[in-house]
């Protein structure tokens, strides 16, 4: 049976019920929060939700958004092509699209793999 996935409040995907330890954006805030006593939550919140907008609206304008040693957000176009409905094997015409993509920065790649320092 296939896993469902499952959203927070906000209906911010966190993860199948089972994907092991996933952080949430509240949880993010929270951390963050605690690390920084000296901001109020409310505005590490304002912080946090405007560096994801950002992001995003980046992306929707078709621009790479780079974040040295953690990695690079960008779009890639997906051209229209024939598929196959798996049920019935009738061939189905799929239209273009655009999709996110990520690329680990080296940093983030070394830390993965217990090779920095």
């Amino acid at each position: 049976m296939p896993r469902r996935p499952t959203y927070d409040r906000g209906q911010e995907f966190v993860g199948t019920p089972d994907s092991g330890n996933a952080m949430i954006r509240s949880e993010l805030i929270q951390k963050i929060s605690e690390e920084n006593p000296h901001l109020f939550q409310r505005d590490v919140e304002r912080i946090v939700n405007t560096v994801f907008e950002e992001i995003i609206d980046a992306m929707a304008r078709g621009d790479r958004v780079e974040l040295r040693g953690f990695g690079a957000f960008s779009v890639k176009k997906r051209d229209a092509r024939q598929g196959r409905n798996p049920r019935t094997g009738e061939a189905v015409s799929v239209d273009e699209k655009h999709v996110p993509f990520f690329k680990t920065g080296k940093l983030l790649r070394e830390r993965l793999n217990g090779e920095a320092e």
